[in-house]
């Protein structure tokens, strides 16, 4: 189970689109109802503020040929949850914009690294509070599968470290360090497009 940290990469990309003073605009997430039907928008933070609002997200899981899974250990300066492992990626798509191409855009920009293969898993919905924070994940979540190839470049400003896991590592991980509160959820979720992806390398 190697594990890499973050060094840093040239060229990452800004979390938000600049203005045109140069300082970072305000965030906006799509607020969705029940059926992920776009609703309206709110700021990120605020979002998460409990009891939390309904919002659309997106989750990636990637692997090796080897079928292990990338995870990724948050940054410790992330505002939710810094600090624990969770899946390869996951965000928010800005408002207007395509889950997919989201998720592909956010993989590139934390992990220096471009999807493969990468296809549609569902979706889940779910109400995770973070007890360490206080937050509230309250998420429209949409799941990607892939393939990763080639070498990471995390950006340290985001990702702490990097494993490929096989499924029997993974179990021993979560007994040794906290994961993030939707982990289990999205991962239940979109196991069974894991193994049509890994063909059942890596033991899922």
């Amino acid at each position: 189970m190697p594990t890499s940290p973050a060094t840093g990469r040239p060229g990452s990309s800004p979390a938000a689109p600049p203005s045109p003073n140069g300082v970072a605009e305000q965030i906006l997430l799509e607020l969705v109802d029940e059926d992920g039907v776009t609703i309206g928008t709110a700021e990120k933070v605020s979002a998460h503020l409990a009891p939390g609002r309904l919002h659309r997200a997106f989750s990636v899981f990637l692997f090796d040929e080897a079928g292990r899974l990338l995870l990724q250990r948050r940054a410790l300066g992330k505002y939710h949850s810094p600090g624990v492992w969770s899946n390869t990626c996951c965000g928010h798509p800005y408002p207007g914009e395509q889950p997919f191409v989201a998720a592909a855009r956010r993989t590139a920009e934390e992990l220096g690294a471009a999807p493969a293969l990468m296809r549609e898993a569902g979706t889940v919905r779910y109400n995770h509070p973070d007890p360490a924070s206080g937050l509230v994940e309250q998420e429209f979540n949409h799941l990607f599968v892939g393939v990763v190839r080639g070498p990471l470049h995390p950006d340290p400003e985001e990702i702490g470290e990097t494993a490929f896991v096989t499924a029997a590592e993974l179990a021993a991980m979560r007994e040794q360090g906290p994961f993030s509160a939707w982990f289990q959820t999205v991962l239940d979720a979109v196991l069974p497009a894991v193994r049509e992806v890994t063909g059942g390398a890596g033991g899922w």
